[in-house]
């Protein structure tokens, strides 16, 4: 299907093993939130890929509390009952139980049947993990119990076919699998071959079948996709032309239809050759959405309104690091922390709507490879 246009509507229509835990010292009990950091660990002389810090709230930093022995723990998702941390690593997949105080008890680990995943999330009745492939361009299935578990791999879904592109852009490249939040539908965005796949999903045996595919530009490598909190609009960050598409979403007739409304860019290049889109993610109450850009090594923060999905920018501004991979406001909407890959550092900052600033908060803590950032409140 041919992509949309600005006004143009598209019709979308195992055994568990035993893990090392490092703990230190506390924190203050009256914390709040912990935030896990999720990060790479091949060639960088640390076994710990997950981290565990105390949130405070009030002076915008975080303290390390634990640290958990698992490999190239590259994305991290919690469940959306709350109880559950799910992790990629190098063997597959991995659940964590979610204890008193934000503390990560290992449950289960099991193969996905290929290449390391780089993304994962889970539906809204926590019954369904999806697996985002990049290296081998699939998207898996597998089938979560009450108890957190895993079941079996209910689906494997191969993209196939050839990108417009060179190097990365002429293969299939599975980045993200996303929920709308009717939970009828999982998008899964693929920047080698341009285009975000949506498929319907069958709950009871947890099979998938496409419904629609959303063309992006040429070269425009969609990365990562948000919806808004009730769900009518989707945000998709698009990494090689630095920009995120907008589109609304609603279902017709029992199928998905889709809309893209405008595009926006993340950053204030004229000519996005050279830049690469990150981040993107929703505050927790959804008034901002935050992206960054991994080759000019800024953050941007706009403003969303809920009423029509338009962002407006506040400001783009450096994050006093290298690569940020991640970034993501506090729940308090104060603060902001950035997760900078290549700099093996997170760094903080004051965030004013107002003044359109960000002000450094502090000397920055210093983590190998950090990817990805999950506030979890206790």
């Amino acid at each position: 299907m041919a992509g949309a246009k600005s006004g143009e509507k598209t019709k979308t229509a195992a055994k568990t093993t035993a893990k090392t835990v490092a703990k230190k010292a506390p924190a203050a009990k009256d914390a709040t939130y912990v935030a896990y950091v999720s990060s790479y660990t091949r060639g960088t002389g640390d076994k710990y890929g997950i981290r565990v810090y105390d949130v405070d709230m009030d002076k915008g930093r975080m303290t390390e509390k634990e640290k958990v022995h698992i490999t190239n723990s590259s994305y991290i998702t919690q469940s959306r009952s709350g109880k559950y941390l799910y992790s990629i690593t190098d063997r597959g997949v991995e659940a964590y139980r979610i204890e008193k105080g934000g503390h990560l008890q290992q449950l289960d680990e099991t193969s996905i049947n290929g290449m390391r995943g780089c993304y994962l999330s889970t539906d809204f009745e926590d019954r369904l993990l999806f697996v985002a492939g990049y290296h081998d361009g699939k998207l898996t299935v597998l089938r979560l119990n009450e108890d957190g578990t895993f079941g079996r791999i209910t689906d494997e879904i191969y993209h196939k076919g050839l990108g417009l592109g060179s190097g990365r852009a002429n293969m299939p490249h599975v980045e993200c699998a996303k929920l709308t939040r009717d939970n009828k539908y999982v998008c899964a965005c693929d920047s080698g071959m341009d285009r975000t796949i949506v498929y319907r999903i069958q709950h009871a045996t947890g099979k998938l079948t496409q419904a629609d595919i959303i063309h992006a530009e040429p070269g425009s490598a969609p990365r990562h996709i948000k919806f808004s909190k009730d769900g009518r609009f989707m945000y998709i960050v698009c990494e090689q032309k630095a920009q995120i598409d907008v589109y609304s979403y609603e279902e017709q007739n029992g199928e998905p239809v889709f809309e893209r409304l405008y595009q926006i860019p993340t950053g204030d290049e004229d000519d996005p050759v050279g830049t690469a889109a990150s981040a993107l993610n929703f505050s927790h109450d959804f008034r901002y959405m935050i992206s960054s850009d991994m080759t000019t090594n800024e953050v941007v923060v706009f403003k969303a309104d809920p009423k029509n999905g338009n962002l407006s920018r506040i400001l783009s501004l450096p994050i006093a690091g290298t690569y940020p991979k991640d970034a993501i406001l506090f729940p308090d909407n104060r603060h902001l922390v950035s997760l900078n890959h290549e700099s093996d550092s997170m760094t903080f900052f004051k965030f004013s709507e107002e003044n359109r600033t960000l002000i450094m908060n502090g000397k920055e803590l210093s983590v190998a490879r950090p990817n990805c950032i999950v506030f979890h409140r206790l």
